[in-house]
C-alpha cells in the first residue's frame, strides 16, 4: 500500500500520524525542525506545546473536558500521553510539557509503520496527504498552498506567558489554592490591595510593547481568547480583574501578608482564619512535575522583555522572579476554511487532501488534536477505500468542524471547543452546569455509535 503523508509535527501531526499507523497503513511523516525552526519553537521534539502548558478544563461538562474525554474513547495518543504525564493543576488537564513532547516523539519514531523525516517540504505532495503545519507554515509551504486555494491566508497575532522559577517566588505572599478550594491547592496566588492592583495596571497600560511591521502592524487582529495582558489593561480599569486576575474564590489564609504592614492576627489553636478577598490575583500554574517552574495564567504579552521584568515584579510575591521564558508573540495564520473544507476535513477541490489543526481555524491545543484524530482517521480510510468520516455534530468533535465548515467566510475566525457551537437540546434547562451536563450526555451517547463502527486495539485499527 502506497504511504500516506503527513507534514508538520505538532498536536495534530502527530496525533494523525498515529492514527494512520494504528489503522496498518504506512506513513512518511516530516517535521521541519531541528532543520529550521517557527518563531514559537524551543525544541526540537513532536506535539510541542509552545504557549500553555494546559488544555483547559478536565471535568466533562466543560467544553475542553468534553473533547477530552471523547478523544479519551477514540484512543487519542495525545490524551493518553496527557493523562500519563499531568502535573497538579485543580481543575485543569496541565502537563510537564517538555517529558510530554519527548515521550510522544519516541513513541512516534519507534512506530514500525512511521517514516520520520526531519526535513522541510517546500511543496504538497501528491497522494494522501494530511496537512498540520500549524500557524507557523514555512513560507515556501504556505506560498504553494497559497497557490493551490488561490487566496490569501487570514491572520492573528498568538502570544505566549512568562514562566518563572519557583524558588524566587515569594511564598510569604504567594499563597497555594484552587478557585473555591475545588481539586487540590494546584496553584500560587499571587494577591494584590487596590492600591497596588491601580499602580500594576497603569504601568502596564503604558508599558512598550514590540513594534510590529509593515504588514503585521497593517492587519493585527488579536485572538479575543489569547488576548495579550497589556491590551487587557488598555479596555479599562477593571478588564483584568473580571479576566485573568479575577479574585473571586481565592481567600488567602491570615498567615499571608498582601497589601499590609500590618502583623498577621493571631490564630486561636485548631481554627483557621482566612483574610478579606484581594482586589485582585494573578495566578501560576505549575510547569513541571517537579513543581520548579510555573507558568503566569493569562499573562501573555508582547511586551519588551525589559518592560516584562520591570513590571510583572510589581507583582506581589513575584519581586524577586527570576523568568526562564519571557512571554512572546507571533503572528498565526490559517485558511479561510469555510471556502476550502468540509466536515470529514478534507478540501473540496482535491479530496485526498486533508488538513487539521490551527490552520484550519480550530484553537487549542485539544481541538487540534482532534483534527489530527479525524483528518488521519479519514486519511486511513481512503486509503481503505472506505466512506470518510463524518462526526456528528451533537459532539463536540463534530460540532467543531461543522463550524470551521460552514461559517460565514467573510467573517471567519478561529473557534475554540465552546458549548455555543452544538445544536440545542430542544428544551430549556436554565441551570448551566445540569445544561453542560446534558449537551455532555447526548454528545458521549452520539459518540459510543461512532466508536461501535471501530474496532480498536493496541496494534491495529481496522475501519
Amino acid at each position: 500500500m502506497n504511504p500516506i503523508t503527513v507534514i508538520g509535527g505538532g498536536l495534530a501531526g502527530t496525533e494523525a500520524a498515529w492514527q494512520i499507523a494504528q489503522a496498518g497503513i504506512p506513513v512518511i511523516f516530516y517535521e521541519m525542525r531541528p532543520t529550521r525552526f517557527g518563531g514559537a519553537h524551543h525544541t526540537e521534539h513532536l506535539a510541542e506545546l509552545v504557549c500553555s502548558n494546559s488544555f483547559g478544563a478536565m471535568a466533562s461538562d466543560r467544553a475542553a473536558g468534553l473533547l477530552h474525554e471523547e478523544l479519551r474513547r477514540l484512543n487519542s495518543i495525545v490524551i493518553s500521553k496527557a493523562d500519563e504525564h499531568k502535573v497538579p493543576a485543580g481543575g485543569a488537564l496541565a502537563v510537564d510539557r517538555g517529558v510530554f513532547s519527548q515521550d510522544l516523539t519516541e513513541t512516534l519514531a519507534s512506530h514500525p509503520l512511521i517514516d520520520f523525516r526531519r526535513e522541510e517540504l517546500r511543496e504538497i505532495p501528491e497522494g494522501i496527504v494530511v496537512l498540520a503545519t500549524g500557524p507557523l507554515t514555512s513560507p515556501d509551504l504556505a506560498e504553494d498552498l497559497r497557490r493551490f486555494t488561490g487566496m490569501e491566508y487570514l491572520s492573528f497575532f498568538d502570544a505566549a506567558s512568562p514562566i518563572v522559577v519557583g524558588e524566587s517566588i515569594n511564598h510569604d505572599v504567594a499563597f497555594m489554592a484552587s478557585r473555591y478550594d475545588k481539586g487540590e491547592a494546584a496553584y500560587l496566588n499571587c494577591p494584590m490591595n487596590k492600591e497596588q492592583y491601580l499602580k500594576f495596571w497603569s504601568e502596564l497600560r503604558d508599558a512598550e510593547q514590540v513594534e510590529l511591521k509593515g504588514f503585521e502592524r497593517e492587519n493585527a487582529k488579536f485572538f479575543e481568547a489569547c488576548l495579550p495582558i497589556e491590551e487587557q489593561a488598555r479596555r479599562g480599569e477593571d478588564t483584568m480583574r473580571y479576566g485573568p486576575l479575577k479574585p473571586v474564590g481565592l481567600t488567602p489564609p491570615s498567615t499571608v501578608g498582601w497589601g499590609s504592614d500590618a502583623p498577621p492576627p493571631e490564630i486561636p489553636e485548631g481554627e483557621e482564619v482566612k483574610k478579606e478577598r484581594p482586589y485582585a490575583v494573578i495566578q501560576l500554574r505549575q510547569e513541571d512535575k517537579a513543581g520548579k517552574l510555573w507558568n503566569m495564567v493569562g499573562f501573555q504579552t508582547n511586551l519588551r522583555w525589559g518592560e516584562q521584568k520591570r513590571i510583572f515584579q510589581m507583582i506581589p510575591g513575584l519581586e524577586n522572579a527570576e523568568f526562564v521564558r519571557l512571554g512572546v508573540m507571533h503572528r498565526n495564520t490559517f485558511i479561510n476554511a469555510p471556502q476550502l473544507m468540509i466536515p470529514t476535513l478534507q478540501f473540496k477541490s482535491r479530496p485526498n487532501l486533508l488538513a487539521a489543526g490551527q490552520i484550519i481555524g480550530t484553537e487549542g491545543y485539544t481541538a487540534a488534536s482532534a483534527g489530527g484524530w479525524l483528518a488521519g482517521t479519514n486519511a486511513a480510510r481512503i486509503a481503505l477505500g472506505k466512506e470518510p468520516l463524518t462526526i456528528p455534530n451533537t459532539t463536540m468533535m463534530g460540532a467543531l468542524f461543522d463550524f470551521i465548515s460552514s461559517a460565514s467566510p467573510k467573517h471567519f475566525q478561529p473557534m475554540p471547543p465552546n458549548f455555543g457551537i452544538l445544536p440545542d437540546l430542544g428544551v430549556k434547562i436554565k441551570n448551566k452546569r445540569e445544561r453542560y451536563g446534558k449537551y455532555r450526555d447526548r454528545s458521549l451517547e452520539q459518540l459510543s455509535v461512532i466508536s461501535e463502527q471501530l474496532t480498536v486495539s493496541s496494534e491495529q485499527l481496522t475501519v
